[in-house]
């Protein structure tokens, strides 16, 4: 796991070192550079396999490719010997070598040949060409902008600022999308001119012409005439595969542990030596470690766990910002970020459960279309009229059915998040831009599963939207925050290949959700743990903003100069004071303007003091 910068144009070594610089926490084992005139890539290097080789940027035999990259190829000893065997001389047992001489031997059909997680960049010296690709789920991140006539690229943000031509200008679209769906969706990012490649896809960069192409897609095609114990065998068996593959390392791999099925299923299918385990001292709705600890103790393996303060998780929060490149409202990132930490002071790789929900169809709101089944046989017009009229009256019980019922899912579901209307936005946003509306971003994604049904829409947009805009943004930028590799066993193309022909009745149920994999995992453990209902991270925000200190933390933002510039901050303060009397529970739609004011403060008033 490492990071990587480059950029077109005049080489200018001392800018290159500085923008490798800013990335250190991504590879603080090594750093290396090339420069011939027309490209410069810098390289740091958090060492994983082939300790002592695979030095980056690497070159091919005769120097004709130099690559950087981000990531671990799981079946790179496979794709390696198919490559020798077509006369490839190997330097290194490195997997990054495994890309170089299979970029040379297959180009862009390598990427088919893949597993694992990944974010490259190869420069073709006899083309003059950058190759660039980003893995299947968008695991590892790659950011790009043309400024002038240089095109940057690299793995975090950050690391464009020392480059001369680079012009730090806020992009106010990407705050109105923000407010909506809590995290930047989509490849504009909150920085002018600067995108995200999107996940698999690759990109050439050829005389100042980029081209975008999408190399896969995961799809879904129930098999309908296999029963349930078929179903748990195959996910037993795949998962166990992809467990084993995601452990393949020169250093010690342990893994995270929540009370959920997810983290509980990784732990006790990888047999590791060491869980980590974090929470929070405000009862147990907020603090899973005794959960973890006695799984801990059945599986067995030693568990280390840490109780967050308020003071740590509000004090680091400025931080968590400066790491995440662009704001993230999902407070469970601070959590993320204290489990990286602890995990560190151990071991260098760290297995996770990220991507379960998405594939197995894990979260609760995936239940929603299949409740009051008869509901849905009123003709729609009349389901909107009632929603319109429920959505009129005070909040009371029930009234959010309806309201969200008089709604297409494809107006109603943008995601796991869905923090300010478009109209909600416009009000407390003093120039608004004029952004396309949550549901068409959306849309491109509803149009590619139009005929599957409800269920399976919603985790297609989670997987394209969601799960790249906050779950993985989180989980890459949080771990290398502490030099750390994060594996995601779930988030591989033969689990999602299983998973894309489950029945949706496997997936998600009346009974519970992420249904078969639910049975697989109480093959190894026990019920408790199996079928515990989906809390994520759990985080106590919504309390602290009632109490004093935190409440004023937050009012001193909403009426600060940051929030005068982009707000009207009377609607701000009303959003805080209503929360406080316990008039309404607006802790996530509060915790979405003051993530963004925090993250502004750090990138565009008061950057270095936030490091």
């Amino acid at each position: 796991m490492c990071g990587f910068v480059g950029f077109t144009g005049d080489p200018q070594e001392g800018v290159l070192h500085s923008m490798a610089d800013a990335i250190a926490h991504r590879g603080p084992d090594d750093a290396d550079y090339y420069l011939d005139g027309r490209v410069s890539l810098g390289f740091r290097r958090l060492s994983i396999i082939d300790l002592e080789g695979g030095r980056q940027p690497m070159r091919n035999e005769d120097g004709s490719k130099v690559l950087v990259f981000n990531g671990e190829i799981y079946n790179y000893q496979s794709i390696r010997e198919d490559l020798l065997k077509a006369g490839h001389v190997f330097q290194t047992a490195a997997d990054s070598e495994v890309v170089l001489h299979g970029y040379e031997e297959y180009g862009p059909a390598l990427l088919d040949r893949l597993r694992g997680m990944f974010a490259f960049v190869i420069w073709d010296q006899a083309k003059g060409e950058l190759f660039g690709a980003r893995d299947f789920f968008g695991i590892k991140p790659l950011y790009y902008a043309q400024m002038g006539e240089a095109f940057l690229f690299g793995s975090e943000i950050k690391s464009f600022l020392p480059h001369p031509a680079f012009r730090k200008e806020l992009n106010l679209r990407a705050l109105e999308h923000y407010l909506s769906f809590q995290y930047s969706p989509g490849p504009e990012t909150f920085f002018q001119n600067v995108y995200k490649l999107p996940p698999a896809h690759y990109f050439t960069y050829r005389q100042g012409k980029l081209n975008l192409t999408r190399y896969w897609l995961p799809e879904f095609h129930a098999e309908e005439d296999k029963s349930l114990d078929y179903w748990v065998d195959e996910i037993e068996k795949v998962f166990d595969n992809s467990v084993e593959a995601h452990k393949v390392s020169d250093v010690e791999v342990g893994s995270f542990l929540s009370s959920g099925v997810d983290s509980s299923y990784v732990a006790c299918s990888a047999h590791v030596d060491k869980t980590f385990t974090v929470g929070f001292d405000n009862g147990e709705k907020y603090n899973e470690i005794s959960y973890a600890k006695g799984l801990s103790e059945r599986i067995p393996v030693k568990n280390i766990s840490k109780v967050i303060t308020p003071e740590e998780f509000w004090g680091t929060f400025p931080k968590i910002q400066y790491h995440m490149d662009e704001p993230l409202a999902d407070p469970s990132a601070v959590a993320l970020y204290f489990v990286c930490n602890t995990a560190s002071q151990h071991l260098k790789v760290v297995l996770s459960g990220e991507g379960a929900d998405e594939i197995f169809g894990g979260y609760n709101i995936y239940k929603e279309p299949l409740a009051c089944p008869w509901y849905d046989k009123i003709p729609f017009p009349i389901r909107r009229l009632i929603g319109k009229i429920a959505g009129a009256l005070p909040a009371r019980r029930g009234l959010n059915f309806l309201v969200r019922r008089g709604k297409r899912l494809e107006e109603r579901f943008i995601g796991n998040a869905y923090m300010f209307t478009e109209k909600g936005r416009r009000a407390i946003l003093k120039n608004p831009t004029g952004a396309p509306a949550p549901e068409a971003l959306v849309k491109p994604y509803y149009d590619m599963v139009k005929d599957q049904d409800p269920v399976t829409k919603m985790q297609f947009v989670d997987l394209n939207m969601w799960m790249v805009g906050d779950i993985l943004l989180k989980a890459d930028k949080m771990s290398m925050a502490n030099s750390l590799e994060l594996r995601v066993p779930f988030l591989d193309k033969e689990v999602m290949a299983l998973a894309g022909r489950i029945p949706q009745r496997y997936r998600v149920n009346g009974e519970n959700t992420k249904f078969a994999m639910r049975k697989a995992a109480l093959r190894r453990m026990p019920e408790k743990w199996a079928d515990k209902k989906k809390l994520g991270f759990p985080v106590p925000t919504r309390v602290w903003l009632k109490q004093d200190p935190y409440y004023e933390k937050v009012k001193a933002a909403f009426t600060g100069e940051a929030a005068e510039k982009f707000f009207h901050t009377g609607k701000l303060m009303k959003l805080l004071d209503d929360h406080r009397a316990g008039k309404a529970d607006n802790s996530r739609r509060i915790w979405t303007v003051y993530a963004f004011l925090v993250w502004y403060g750090v990138f565009f008033e008061e950057e270095k003091n936030a490091r």
